[in-house]
């Protein structure tokens, strides 16, 4: 075992007192993380980690409530993986509250949403609506053949909630959605970008998936599916696997749509009628492994990405296969004042080599401050919360 490993181990020792500590009532906001901390000015404010019958917790989205306090909403896994499957452990919507501006937060999960799928539910985006309610979209998979999101609706600030709408009837398939992925334009229409993966003859799961978008007109009461199907070809004209989408309204009403691919970089494209048709996808300047990148308007107007940002770290192609599938390492932030024609120098969060960083949540405040939540040690296992100040990514 080399030093390195040595520490490592006793790294996962330390986290697993801290966890116990967690079941004895700890808050886990005041838990002392035995991971290295993010670049200086980036405020640790929640760490999530796994513990006994909680193998992972990871995706989750923020939202404010009319009384000042923020929820954050993620998924919880209650067991490990089965029969081999990715992302197949049982799982349920769970919730933790701020009410200090995301400083400090609840030391137990609410329950917002039981595992109702056959497998579990997963991804949770919280988006307030423009007609005043909450909307709550996650992932319920029952199968490697049928994953789809479903929206539920709280009149009463997540106190409750609707039964669930099923968002894509039309084709039963295996459909990803990432958290904090769907949007309301300016004009009203709910709008998100879904990976369809191909299966394979025995059900087994096959990256190669294509990109569609779904949206709706009534407040999330009916969906429709756009018309083009994204594929990503590199310039030779071999095609990569599309995966992980999100979108993001510019100021001139056109909608950019991002992609995961193993290519090297995010992919990207636009549409001009809300959706309905895209632009060929094309190669964007997000030199990157097959993990999601995250696109959010600030208040400042700017837009803001995070993603692992290999163009920084070109030792990371000398991983062999771990560049394009793994080594999800730094965490970057760059700006964007022309809506993504152009980005500003990439500046690094967090840059600890075997970090695992990814599926983050993006979440401008009143007071000139982002919260950030993404999945940051233990591959997929642990999560992390960040406070970073607007002048910060400046």
């Amino acid at each position: 075992m080399t030093v390195h490993d040595y520490l490592r181990q006793c790294a996962k020792v330390i986290m697993c007192i801290a966890s116990s500590s967690l079941l004895a009532g700890e808050s886990p906001a005041t838990t002392a993380s035995a991971h290295p901390q993010p670049a200086e000015g980036v405020k640790v404010v929640l760490e999530l980690p796994p513990g006994p019958g909680n193998p992972r917790n990871s995706e989750g989205s923020f939202v404010t409530l009319r009384d000042g306090r923020i929820m954050y909403a993620y998924t919880r896994f209650t067991t490990a993986i089965r029969k081999g499957i990715p992302d197949s452990g049982e799982a349920e919507i769970v919730a933790r509250f701020s009410s200090d501006g995301g400083l400090t937060w609840t030391a137990k999960d609410t329950l917002v949403v039981a595992n109702e799928g056959a497998l579990n539910v997963c991804c949770a985006t919280l988006l307030r609506l423009q007609s005043g309610e909450i909307a709550l979209f996650y992932l319920r998979k029952n199968s490697l053949v049928d994953c789809r999101p479903v929206m539920r609706r709280s009149f009463d600030e997540g106190a409750t909630w609707s039964e669930p709408v099923e968002c894509i009837t039309d084709e039963v398939g295996y459909y990803v959605l990432n958290n904090d992925r769907v949007i309301q334009l300016r004009d009203g229409r709910l709008l998100f970008a879904v990976a369809l993966s191909t299966i394979r003859d025995d059900k087994s799961f096959h990256e190669m998936a294509e990109v569609v978008t779904y949206y709706s007109d009534d407040n999330g009461v009916t969906w429709r599916r756009g018309q083009s199907r994204l594929r990503v070809r590199t310039p030779d004209g071999v095609q990569h696997p599309a995966q992980e989408p999100g979108v993001v309204e510019l100021r001139d009403g056109r909608i950019l749509l991002w992609i995961r691919t193993d290519a090297g970089c995010q992919y990207y494209c636009h549409s001009s009628d809300r959706g309905e048709t895209w632009s060929e996808p094309q190669p964007s300047p997000f030199v990157s492994p097959l993990s999601p990148a995250s696109v959010k308007r600030l208040p400042t107007g700017d837009l803001l990405a995070l993603w692992n940002d290999h163009a920084s770290r070109p030792e990371m192609k000398t991983r062999g296969p771990k560049w394009a599938h793994g080594a999800r390492t730094p965490l970057a932030a760059a700006l964007s004042r022309d809506d993504g024609a152009t980005w500003g120098t990439s500046q690094l969060i967090e840059d600890e080599p075997d970090g695992w960083y990814c599926y983050a949540a993006i979440y401008p405040l009143d007071d000139g401050t982002v919260l950030l939540a993404y999945c940051a040690y233990e591959d997929l296992a642990h999560s992390r919360i960040v406070k970073v100040p607007l002048a910060w990514f400046h």
